[in-house]
């Protein structure tokens, strides 16, 4: 490495973000990068570690080769570093953003408690790269004859769009919305994330050769079998977009909603797109409760506050975890720990251990949600009950699996126990042989970076289900 004494001199420094009471105001992103030289200081701290944990199956699912780009960064060839770090990954702007950061977990410094910034760095070697111009379109010097439609536009169609085209083949991508990018658009609010990213993205890949089919909803508006025959193979990455129904009573509330139509709807509002016929649901001036402790309630919370919320509740069945996770017996695995996101931090009170029995409501309308503590089995304690005002209630408890109806249905491919579209992580192909599946249609819900691995992954197999061999990486 460059500086092999950089862990022991250096202190570990992140981004800033704007002050609550300002980032609240807007929805833009609110981060405060680095300059140039703290964050080749930042570099500078990768350990040259004798087995990297942070780009192995524990840290990063699309084996970012994270000391490399350390090293070319605390260098100064931040062209380098980009042409390392697109090589593993096609959109570092995207997880540099919004991705939880594994690769900091399993780093060996975290053993320390002090691990090296790896996000931090990769959205920054990923921004200069866009800034500086290197990063460009990438077509084909041939073309193989061969065609693939995809079937969605999230993280894993955008990626496995990306490598298929790079590598000859005509792609066509068949998007539901008005415009590309799945829940890196409609579901990631613009404050985790703005949607220039994807736009830029997808114009490159538009030069590449990659066709998107924008308002196309397979299975509803044009039937699966259409494509089974006019190409010569398909990829569904239709994502896993059925909540999970928590069989509340009251759920039928006016001000009871799952989380997604609220996201999606500020999403399109920021986008300046039509609602269509769905009625705005609005936080503004309202006691808001969030059930649900994972990403996707904090996006409710967050997206509450900008909306002007008077009081933000989230309620997480899950006893409230510890501070700091033993090293010893968790690293370099993902731990349980407390972990508080910008959202909850800029005002949400959090209920821990706290199951909801249902949701009270006058005239039709959605008052209040009734709560019991709970014990380490999950099973509510008596006497503990206690009710929330509430006038909007979301739903965040995950996802159950794709949205069977439509292209599910119609294609008539196996799936596996869970509900999901069954497919091998070896080559990516459903029952039908010329269909296969990636991202959370396949594995459930995840992360993105797990989506982007998927892509690319499940890109190789259909190239050389389509020629015999493939130059593309697993």
């Amino acid at each position: 490495m460059g500086k092999v004494t950089g862990f022991l001199e250096y202190d570990r420094q992140e981004q800033k973000y704007q002050l609550a009471g300002d980032r609240v105001r807007h929805f833009r992103e609110f981060t405060l990068p680095l300059d140039d030289k703290d964050l080749q200081k930042q570099a500078a701290r990768c350990m040259d570690c004798g087995i990297p944990f942070c780009h192995g199956p524990t840290g990063c699912p699309v084996h970012n080769q994270i000391p490399d780009w350390n090293d070319l960064v605390y260098n100064d060839d931040w062209e380098e570093a980009s042409r390392n770090l697109h090589s593993t990954n096609n959109f570092p702007e995207f997880t540099g953003r919004i991705c939880p950061a594994p690769c900091e977990e399993a780093c060996t410094l975290n053993l320390e408690n002090v691990p090296v910034t790896i996000k931090t760095i990769e959205q920054a070697i990923a921004d200069k790269a866009w800034e500086m111009g290197w990063i460009r379109p990438e077509p084909p010097a041939r073309l193989t004859g061969k065609s693939v439609a995809v079937v969605g536009s999230g993280p894993a169609g955008l990626a496995a769009a990306q490598q298929l085209a790079r590598v000859g083949h005509e792609v066509h991508v068949y998007e539901r919305e008005p415009r590309a990018g799945g829940l890196l658009r409609y579901g990631i609010p613009d404050f985790k994330m703005e949607k220039h990213h994807i736009d830029r993205r997808v114009a490159q890949m538009e030069a590449e050769g990659v066709v998107f089919h924008y308002g196309v909803n397979i299975g509803v508006d044009k039937p699966f079998e259409e494509l089974v025959k006019a190409y010569d193979a398909v990829l569904m990455c239709g994502g896993a977009e059925r909540p999970r129904d928590p069989q509340l009573p009251g759920m039928e509330l006016e001000g009871v909603h799952y989380a997604m139509p609220f996201l999606v709807q500020q999403n399109r509002r920021n986008g300046r797109e039509n609602f269509l016929d769905d009625a705005p649901i609005l936080a503004g001036g309202k006691h808001v409760v969030v059930i649900g402790g994972g990403d996707t309630a904090s996006d409710c919370v967050g997206t509450s506050f900008r909306q002007g919320a008077l009081s933000v509740t989230q309620l997480d069945i899950r006893p409230k975890p510890p501070e700091m996770e033993d090293k010893l017996t968790v690293w370099p695995y993902w731990p349980t720990k407390m972990r508080t996101s910008s959202s909850q931090a800029e005002g949400a009170e959090r209920e821990f251990q706290v199951a909801t029995l249902g949701l009270e409501g006058k005239k039709g309308r959605v008052t209040g949600v009734r709560c019991a503590r709970v014990d380490e089995k999950r099973v509510p304690i008596a006497g503990t009950e206690f009710v929330l005002k509430a006038d909007l209630v979301f739903i965040a408890i995950g996802f159950a699996g794709p949205v069977f109806e439509g292209m599910v249905a119609e294609a008539g491919v196996a799936l596996d126990k869970r509900g999901n579209v069954a497919a091998s992580e070896r080559d990516y192909r459903t029952s039908n042989e010329k269909v296969f599946a990636a991202g959370d249609m396949r594995r459930g819900q995840s992360l993105v970076v797990w989506a982007i691995r998927e892509g690319r992954q499940a890109a190789r197999a259909i190239d050389e289900y389509l020629t015999g061999s493939s130059v593309l990486p697993r």
